[in-house]
Formats: structure tokens, C-alpha cells, sequence
């Protein structure tokens, strides 16, 4: 094995590791991993939350036993292959260990390590965007056909996991457009390539058809309660942070490609940059939508900083470059990652409020952030919803019904009763009711603090018995005041009702 194959190794194996430890075990998993996991129980071309992909993994995890450690396993691997990816561009563009290193350590020591940390389609979803550039990279070094393949192949795939590549390609074709590259639209490997990715992804759109779009009414409900409270400003400013440690980098990208002769022909990149960057600006997108830009600018970046820091004394700033990226991690890894409890972070908040780490899908602060507060309590309502369960002994004609997919898939989680088959009127769950199944004679009702009928006015005619079992106690979870109700014997048909 080579010395830059045993280097890759090493980072790819710490990257792995690392991962675990910057979760503090107070935490449960979060509520949309929940949704994911029960996903491969009901797989499918297409569901009403995502494309496919992420329920094949999903079903790869149950078949491993379901574990948190198998949950956390891929969205690593993936950051791991982002970083692979990253590896090699800066071997195709000429780099060697010491742009290996500030890259690996550049895409490991990031906001990736963030996004890695929970089972949801945006860690797939960067390596993609990742992938697709390097493609396109490697088309334009080689001009070798494939390479186009290759990237047709990688949007079908990321398409089948999340639909917003699309904004990858609403970037890149007007520049390509705009620049010498525009001979590619006359290349019929293009429109070859274009024919390929159709076809991978044809079965989605012809779920999306049969479903009458169900991801057009999802855009509009995440327009409507999250996108509506982004602020554009501070969609921009969170780009600066994400790659906080390694932004000399990125800089150093950007002048690459005005300065750096090799690198004058990959200015279409840049262009593709910044067309997507307004697209998202204008949408008021998410800030982390556009984490998959930036790897690719990495491998530049780290090459151009090797090419002019190899004699006299700007030799020496080679390690200061390697050491900025791990002190700005570790300064920053208490900020940006659980690997507090809930009750340390809320003493330390103060450090939190600056960068809008506690800025929540509201637009409100609150005293965790959010993907913190939707790790807490769900164990908790699985124990409980289960202390209900228990009591019946017609176990069989027992609905699990609650708020939301969250509720629902952490009680399916964790329930040491299998076969519980929690659903929701929320989310994927809705299309999962067992009706067909059995006979409802028993609910166990599962409802958010904000409910307005807390005696259970609207259930006590339908059923003997309506008993309240429990609550969810803990106080930083977004779910704290969840009640659990058991309604027990039917007094009419409630499979009708529902």
C-alpha cells in the first residue's frame, strides 16, 4: 500500500471513529430518523417526506439489526466518501500530501461532521453534490466522455434522495452556458447521459404521477411553516461558518482560478457557484441546502496553496495552515455538536446565541437548539406508550395513534413491543394504517402539549374508558407535555371513522 493510500485510510478510519464520540448518549435518536428507519418496513418508489434512497438504506440498517450504531454508520460512511471524493480531485488536479491532508482535514474537521451526525438524506445528498463536480472536473481536464456518464449517474442517484440537485444543475448549465464550455450542449453524449439519468429516475416520476405529485404539496407546507421565517441575510452569513477553519482555503480557491493558470479553465465552477448561491438566496433556502458546493472548491483550493507554499519561508506556513483547521474544530466543538447534556448547554447558551445555533424553524431562540431538543424525550414516550399497551389484553385490535411522524416512528423504535405499529395523520404515516389489518376496538392516543382537549371531550362517546397514562416529562424535548390516553373498548366503529 502506498504512503498516500495508508494517509487515506487513516483519515477515513479517524473520520469514522470521531463520529461517535461527539454525540452525548443523553440524546435519543432524532425524530426525523425515526421516519426513515420505519421507511423500510413500507418501501416504496416514492414517499411524501423523500425520494426513495434514503429507505434502502433504511432497510439495510433493519437488516443489520436496526441498531443506533448501523443509524449512525452511513450518514459517516458517507462523509467519509465525500472526503474520498475530495482526495481524489486533489490527485487529479496534481496535489500531493500536503494538499491531501488540508483537504481530508479541511471536509473531515467541517459542518459535514455535523451534518453527519443524524440518519437523514443530506449527508448522501453532499457527497453527491460533491461527486457530480468532480465529474465535471474530470470532463473538463480530460474531455473524456465518461466522465459525463458518470455525472448523469450521479444526479439520478442523488435525485432518488433528495430532489434539490436540481438547484445543482440550475446553477451549472448557465454557466457552462456563459463560458467557452457551452460546446458541451452539442455533444450527443450529453444528451446520452441526460437519457440515462431519466431513466434511473423514471420510476419516482412515475410514483410522483400516480401520487398526483405529493412533493409539490410538500414544498409549499415547508414554504409555508419554515421557509417563510429564513432570513436571506442569514442564509448568507451561515455560509461563512460552515467551513469557518478551513475559509482560507476556499478563498485561496477563488483565487486560483484568476491567478493560477492550470486552474483558469474551472472557472465555470465559480460561476456555478454563485448562479446557484442567488437561486438559493432568492428561495430563501435553508443555509445548509448549499453545503455541497463547497467541497469541491477544497481540492483548488488546497492544491493552489501547496503550488505557493513550497519554498523559503512560506514553506513554514504549511503546518500553521494544517494547525488553523484542527483549532478552529476543536474551538468550535462545543458549539456546534451535543457532546454536552441538555442542562450544560442550557448553562452555557450564551455562546450559542451569536452564531444563531439557537435560532429554531420558528425564527425563534430557544434554549436548545432544535436538532438537540428533537433528540429528547422520544424513549420516554415509547416507555410509556407501552404501560398502556400492557393493560390490554386484546393487544391485536390496538390502534397507536399519534400527532406526528416523530411520536409515531420513536415509538415503533424503541417499544419493546414489535409488532406496535404506532401511525400518524402525519407525514408517510398516513398511507401506513393498518385498517385492512384488524377491527379497532382499543386507541391509544398519542397528543402534542398544545391539544385544546386535554379531558378527551371528542373520544369519551366512542369509547367505554378514556384513561390518561402519562406524560412526557423531560424539559428540554420539543415533545415535553406529549400526552399519552388510553381509550379502551369501542362503542362504535372506528375503522369507519378514520
Amino acid at each position: 500500500m502506498s504512503k498516500k493510500s495508508m494517509l487515506l485510510c487513516f483519515f477515513v478510519l479517524t473520520k469514522m471513529v470521531l463520529q461517535y464520540f461527539l454525540l452525548n448518549p443523553e440524546y435519543d435518536l432524532h425524530r426525523d430518523e425515526y421516519l426513515h428507519l420505519d421507511q423500510a418496513k413500507h418501501l416504496a418508489w416514492g414517499y411524501e417526506s423523500v425520494p426513495p434512497f434514503t429507505s434502502w438504506i433504511s432497510w439495510l440498517i433493519l437488516q443489520l439489526g436496526n441498531s443506533i450504531f448501523w443509524v449512525k454508520f452511513f450518514p459517516a460512511l458517507f462523509g467519509a466518501l465525500t472526503m474520498v471524493v475530495v482526495w481524489k480531485a486533489i490527485e487529479a488536479l496534481g496535489g500531493n500530501i500536503f494538499a491531501l491532508t488540508l483537504g481530508a482535514l479541511a471536509v473531515m474537521l467541517s459542518v459535514i461532521m455535523r451534518i453527519n451526525m443524524l440518519f437523514q438524506p443530506n449527508s448522501f445528498d453532499i457527497l453527491c453534490w460533491t461527486f457530480l463536480y468532480f465529474s465535471y472536473t474530470r470532463y473538463i481536464q480530460t474531455n473524456h466522455s465518461k466522465w459525463l456518464i458518470w455525472a448523469a449517474i450521479g444526479f439520478a442517484v442523488e435525485f432518488l434522495n433528495k430532489y434539490n440537485i436540481v438547484f445543482l444543475i440550475a446553477g451549472l448549465v448557465p454557466a457552462i452556458a456563459l463560458t467557452q464550455h457551452r460546446k458541451i450542449f452539442a455533444k450527443r453524449t450529453l444528451y446520452l447521459a441526460a437519457g440515462i439519468a431519466l431513466l434511473i429516475i423514471s420510476p419516482n416520476l412515475i410514483w410522483q404521477y400516480q401520487q398526483q405529485f405529493p412533493v409539490v404539496h410538500h414544498i409549499k407546507t415547508l414554504a409555508a411553516t419554515q421557509l417563510v421565517n429564513v432570513n436571506r441575510a442569514d442564509f448568507l452569513k451561515e455560509q461563512m461558518l460552515y467551513f469557518a477553519g478551513a475559509l482560507f482555503i476556499l478563498i485561496a480557491a477563488v483565487v486560483s482560478f484568476f491567478r493560477y493558470a492550470p486552474f483558469k479553465q474551472y472557472i465555470v465552477l465559480l460561476s456555478a457557484l454563485i448562479f446557484t448561491l442567488i437561486i438559493f438566496t432568492y428561495l430563501k433556502a435553508k443555509g445548509y441546502y448549499a453545503i455541497g458546493l463547497y467541497p469541491i472548491f477544497l481540492a483548488f483550493g488546497a492544491v493552489y496553496l501547496e503550488h505557493i507554499l513550497q519554498s523559503g519561508w512560506t514553506f513554514y506556513l504549511r503546518p500553521v495552515a494544517v494547525l488553523v483547521i484542527v483549532i478552529s474544530f476543536l474551538f468550535l466543538v462545543k458549539i456546534a455538536f451535543p457532546i454536552s447534556s441538555p442542562d450544560d448547554i442550557v448553562k452555557d447558551s450564551a455562546r450559542l446565541k451569536s452564531p444563531g445555533i439557537l435560532r429554531c424553524e420558528d425564527g425563534k431562540e430557544h434554549e436548545l437548539p432544535q436538532d438537540y431538543a428533537d433528540m429528547l424525550g422520544w424513549s420516554e414516550l415509547a416507555q410509556k406508550t407501552d404501560l398502556a399497551f400492557d393493560r390490554l389484553a386484546n393487544k391485536e385490535n390496538t390502534l397507536v395513534l399519534c400527532d406526528n411522524y416523530g411520536q409515531a416512528g420513536a415509538i415503533n423504535y424503541y417499544s419493546k413491543h414489535k409488532n406496535i405499529g404506532a401511525v400518524s395523520l402525519n407525514a408517510d404515516y398516513i398511507n401506513w394504517f393498518p385498517l385492512q389489518k384488524m377491527v379497532i376496538k382499543n386507541v391509544i392516543l398519542v397528543q402534542e402539549a398544545d391539544d385544546d382537549d386535554k379531558e378527551r371531550n371528542k373520544e369519551r362517546t366512542l369509547f367505554k374508558t378514556v384513561t390518561t397514562i402519562g406524560t412526557i416529562e423531560n424539559k428540554y424535548a420539543r415533545e415535553k407535555g406529549t400526552t399519552i390516553y388510553l381509550l379502551k373498548d369501542a362503542t362504535t366503529s372506528i375503522n369507519k371513522i378514520l
